[in-house]
Parts: C-alpha cells; structure tokens; sequence
C-alpha cells in the first residue's frame, strides 16, 4: 500500500482556503497512487489555539459542508484523507480532531488528541480513547503530535493489530522528534510510522516540513523535504 505524507502552509483561520489545499494534494497524491493521505495537526485552521479560541466559526463538525471539497477528492482518486482540525465536542471545546475520511467520502474515524500540550489545555478539550481505522485488510493507527512522547500509545496499536502508525503534527525547527522519537516508536515496535508535518510560522514556531516516514527497523523510507507538496511511502504490510 502506498500512503502519502503531505504537507503545506496553512492560512491561519481560513478554512475554505486550506481545505482547497488539502483536496488538491489528495487528488494529486491520489493519482500518484497514494491509498492514504496524511496531513498536519490542525491542517484545516493552521496551529493557532488563540484564533481558534477567539472564533467559534473556526469550530467544525464531523459532518461540517465545508469539507466537501475533501470529500469529493477522496472519492475522486478513491484515496482515504487524515485532515486534522478543531472539530466539536460534547464537552463544549472542540478537540484537536483528525477525521479520517474514506475513498468513498465518507467517514472511517475520527480521534481526538489524547495528550494535550500546553496552551492546548485552555482551549481544547481531550479525548478518551485510541484511534483506528482500517483499509483494505491494513489496520492503521492515529496520533498526534504530543502524543507520540508516550510511547505506550504504539504499543497499544501492535497489539491491536495495526501495522501503521499515523502521527499528525507541529514540530519545529528545534524539535528533537525527527530524530528521537518517530524512529524509535517504529524501531521498537515494529511499525510502519507516517508524518505529516507542516510548513511555515505558526504559534509553534518556525516549521519547515520533513513530512515523511520510518520503516519498521527505524530507518527513513521518505522525506518530503522542506517544499509545499508530498512523498510517497510504500507500507510493505500483508
């Protein structure tokens, strides 16, 4: 199976904007022969909690017509999404939520983000449980950005059965996670680990991609660079 790490600069607090982004590179990773398409934490809004807390506009819902065009190109390359964004809560804040959207446009799962990290805790609500969706025999696993420091997260995902491990994120150009922990949880667990990391300045810093992923033994399979765009990973899984 081939997924795709995909990754750009998301305009802050535009959504029509950004999912116009997200559904152009689906439909392009999609014809590159892409199953799944992997984006950034908070893809859909850009990291900016202090917006996102600011205007409830900014809130979606799982079912939200903005994400039509997603949606559409999904089913137009038959490829499945991981878009991330402030989706909506019964506890009244939105989580930090990755909806996984399914070639058929409908949606597979949705996860919000266990661990939150600082500001987060004042702006969003966490979740309560792991995130999974599976396609075409391939169970996948999902996480975002903090929780990946919690290595126990990978661990319950192997012995769920999955064999890929999606991880969602912000890092910066400081961020020791390229180098000690997305390696690692593959290394030590035996997965496949995919990034989708984001570009440009945000309320996390200066970010400048390297979406990507590790194979099983720790090694680097592909690296999108610094650029606007995707690489693909073939996932050599059943």
């Amino acid at each position: 199976m081939i997924v795709a790490a995909a990754q750009f600069a998301p305009v802050p607090g535009d959504i029509d904007a950004n999912v116009r982004t997200v559904a152009g590179l689906i439909r392009a990773a999609g014809a590159d022969g892409a199953r799944v398409v992997v984006l950034a934490e908070l893809a859909l809004t850009g990291y900016d909690p202090g917006l996102i807390h600011a205007d409830p506009a900014l809130h979606l819902a799982e079912d939200d017509p903005r994400l039509e065009p997603i949606r559409e190109a999904c089913r137009a390359v038959s490829a499945a999404a991981v878009v991330n964004g402030p989706v909506r809560t019964a506890a009244g804040r939105p989580g930090i939520t990755t909806l996984v959207i399914g070639p058929d446009g409908t949606l597979l799962a949705r996860y919000d983000k266990l661990h939150l990290h600082g500001v987060e805790h004042e702006v969003f609500a966490a979740g309560d449980r792991d995130g999974r969706f599976e396609l075409d025999g391939v169970r996948f696993a999902l996480a975002t950005c903090y929780d990946n420091r919690f290595p126990e997260l990978a661990g319950r995902a192997v012995a769920d059965g999955c064999a890929v491990y999606l991880a969602s994120s912000v890092l910066d150009v400081a961020n020791d996670s390229f180098e000690k922990v997305y390696p690692v949880r593959a290394r030590d667990f035996g997965l496949y680990v995919v990034l989708g990391n984001v570009l440009g300045t945000n309320e996390a810093g200066v970010c400048e991609g390297r979406s990507g992923a590790w194979g099983p033994g720790g090694e680097r399979i592909a690296d999108a660079g610094t650029e606007p765009g995707y690489v693909l990973a073939d996932v050599a899984v059943g």
